[in-house]
């Protein structure tokens, strides 16, 4: 485990941001190593070099999530979006299926089940949703942790009211993985994006299957999702896979170079270690806003604070250099690792003004 020293340095290592940062919910600041990274893979298409080592950073990016979510790698699909992998389980159902989703989730886990137009999926206020499934529920479908607010679900709850009724369960952890542990082996499917807590460029979204992948059909399955991939390459694919890279989509290459040395750090600095910072400082926040006056929106554990009534600040704020989100009229922050205590009574010195 690193020491409280250790982190630091680290983090001063690989973080030098001109603003006061508090946006990783949508998108997080990119490590130095990371930026090299990128640097050098479009060097290597610049210069006509060969690309072997991009297609390795995809494969140690695979085994790095893999360790994160608690699964072997045989289990992890690299493609490109939420949407698309929400889009494969969606048509895996059959017509008249119960989909129960979270009330005012994140629209790609939620709406490639709605334009289907023949699943019956129901929402409820998130911290309904166990005890909504029912015997006829198909799938519950979910973010971890809400973007527009930062609320958790209560995932064991939800697990085990799907095994009582035989529903599968399907979990976004794009706002959760890299802070907040992550156990995907607990649910039948989960998905995360790499442009948030992993500290990755846009472009690389990974989707958790069971071994036997659920009863999902590859139907975005191109080249890359062959057993030989580069015997793959015209007419149809002779032998998918046998392991979730059936369900790969053309690889970005830069993305994976870059993401590969992001996840490093990750690893570097602790699951642990990264949870405590983070929810540290949102905890910080939410004192100040209680001695200011205003009260966030209920989420105990949370990285992510969002504040009713303070997101017309927004703008405000970003001119006085501390970047936030306006969500709904509410005042986001996100909280991550290269934030400090300064970061926090900086955001709230300006909301006092």
């Amino acid at each position: 485990m690193e020491t409280t020293e250790t982190f630091e340095s680290l983090v001063r290592a690989e973080f030098a941001p001109k603003t006061t940062y508090l946006n990783t919910a949508s998108n997080s600041l990119l490590p130095a190593r990371t930026v090299a990274a990128l640097h050098r893979a479009a060097l290597l298409r610049a210069e006509g070099r060969p690309l072997t080592s991009l297609y390795e950073d995809v494969e140690a990016c695979r085994a790095a999530y893999a360790r994160l979510a608690g699964v072997p790698a045989t289990r992890v699909a690299a493609g490109a979006s939420v949407a698309a992998h929400s889009g494969v389980i969606a048509a895996a159902l059959p017509a008249g299926a119960e989909v129960l989703t979270a009330e005012d989730d994140f629209t790609s886990v939620l709406n490639p089940f709605h334009v289907r137009g023949d699943l019956k999926v129901r929402a409820v206020p998130l911290e309904r949703i166990a005890e909504s499934v029912r015997p006829d529920t198909a799938l519950v479908a979910v973010s971890a942790v809400q973007s527009a607010d930062g609320r958790l679900a209560d995932l064991p709850a939800l697990r085990e009211a799907a095994r009582a009724h035989g529903a599968h369960t399907y979990v976004d952890f794009s706002q959760a993985a890299g802070w907040l542990p992550v156990d995907a082996d607990a649910y039948d499917f989960t998905a995360s994006v790499s442009f948030k807590w992993l500290l990755g460029p846009h472009g690389v979204a990974f989707l958790v299957l069971p071994e036997d992948f659920g009863g999902l059909t590859p139907l975005l399955a191109g080249w890359v999702a062959g057993e030989e991939p580069w015997d793959s390459c015209y007419g149809p694919v002779a032998e998918l896979a046998h392991s979730a890279r059936r369900f790969d989509l053309t690889h970005a290459l830069f993305t994976f170079a870059g993401l590969r040395r992001s996840l490093d750090l990750i690893e570097e600095l602790g699951a642990t270690a990264v949870h405590a910072h983070d929810v540290g400082l949102a905890d910080r926040f939410r004192t100040g806003l209680a001695d200011l006056g205003h009260e966030p929106v209920p989420a105990p554990g949370s990285a992510i604070v969002s504040v009713p009534g303070l997101g017309g600040r927004q703008q405000e704020l970003s001119r006085a250099g501390i970047e936030v989100s306006n969500r709904a009229g509410n005042l986001r922050a996100a909280f991550h690792l290269f934030n400090t205590p300064a970061d926090v009574d900086r955001l709230l010195d300006a909301l006092a003004g």
